[in-house]
């Protein structure tokens, strides 16, 4: 399968939030019927929109521009605004108790779960089996701590500058089934994987096999899950186009019979865990230092970056321009948590959120 012809869905988690105060309001079970295309999340404050398939990038773009302008008249419609934000800069209320899955989920997990106020963009992309699928997940797991880096938008937590370009992936890390994931080598062995979480009784359902990248359930996907949820659609674009040659470049080396690089998942944590610090760009605008994608020893950001750029180039074909461009914006500055501090510098945690309301 041609990379420019797999088809990429991208789902975006949105904060619902007063517009005048910035503080999380938790009215999604009245927002929800307003709008046909949302679904619920673990909170009531979030709201998930979710892209069809594109292979084209202009329509992707044009796709997720029109639903999160939906899901902002959605939330006008009950007093509410929504942010592309990827945690909560103001302190949010207690959490109340939810039904069905999700509040069986909270039972659970306690505290754990009704933390997870975070928002993240989830890319699935086009596979031809599930073989090819668990030959790709074996074959993307050092690239993805770059693609978290670029992603970066959630700083702030409770009212409080974190130190992280990505909080998001610290609170999201505490769940046990979250993280990343071994090698495979076969479906079979993916699928023993998985029955044997859900036979610990840990988690409800195969549902919270919540692996960096995983085969989805639903669709004949790999859904690549490390990203926040993107400040802009154009940076959503950029980490969906980026994500689909990952899996194409993984594809190609899986068919053409390319071992897996054997990087063992406490590396693959501490390279996670680089990315969530400094992201592509720290604090004060110093420039990130990121876990090289093979060499295994910190780099600044802009040589991890160039490395992936690189890995994926034949599969980028016509997207190249568009991504690289992309890219540069990120390692200019204009990354999400940049653009959250630079708000905080100027207003505090309202005009955090003020900046990255939605279709206003």
């Amino acid at each position: 399968m041609d990379a420019s012809t797999r088809r990429m869905g991208v789902e975006e988690e949105l904060l619902l939030v007063d517009p005048d105060d910035g503080s999380p309001l938790g009215l999604a079970p009245a927002v929800l019927p307003a709008a046909d295309d949302l679904d619920g999340e673990m909170r009531p404050e979030q709201v998930e929109t979710g892209s069809v398939p594109h292979t084209d990038a202009d329509a992707l773009d044009a796709d997720l521009r029109r639903r999160r302008v939906d899901a902002a008249r959605a939330a006008r419609t009950s007093g509410a605004a929504v942010a592309a934000l990827a945690t909560s800069p103001v302190t949010p209320g207690p959490a109340t108790s939810v039904e069905g899955r999700y509040g069986l989920i909270q039972d659970r997990f306690g505290a754990i779960a009704t933390a997870q106020l975070t928002n993240g963009q989830h890319v699935h992309v086009e596979i031809g089996s599930r073989e090819e699928g668990v030959g790709v997940l074996d074959r993307i797991g050092e690239w993805l701590p770059v693609l978290r880096a670029l992603s970066a938008n959630s700083p702030f937590w409770r009212g409080e500058d974190t130190g992280y370009a990505s909080y998001r992936s610290l609170v999201w890390a505490r769940m046990p089934s979250a993280g990343p994931s071994r090698v495979f080598g076969s479906v079979a062995a993916y699928d023993a994987a998985v029955d044997a979480m859900v036979a610990t009784d840990t988690i409800v359902d195969d549902g919270m096999v919540y692996f960096d990248a995983r085969l989805a359930a639903r669709f004949p996907t790999v859904e690549v899950r490390v990203a926040d949820v993107s400040l802009t659609v154009d940076d959503a674009v950029t980490i969906a186009l980026l994500s689909r040659a990952l899996v194409a470049t993984a594809a190609a080396r899986w068919e053409a019979g390319e071992p897996p690089t054997p990087w063992s998942i406490e590396m693959l944590r501490l390279a996670h865990w680089r990315a969530a610090r400094s992201g592509c760009v720290g604090v004060d605008g110093e420039t990130g230092v990121l876990v090289h994608p093979t060499g295994g020893r910190p780099v600044p950001a802009h040589e991890a970056v160039s490395a992936l750029l690189e890995h994926v180039d034949d599969a980028l074909g016509a997207d190249r321009q568009t991504v690289h461009a992309g890219v540069r914006r990120v390692l200019d500055g204009a990354t999400g948590s940049a653009v959250q501090r630079a708000a905080f510098a100027r207003g505090g945690v309202r005009e955090v959120v003020r900046s990255a309301l939605v279709g206003t």
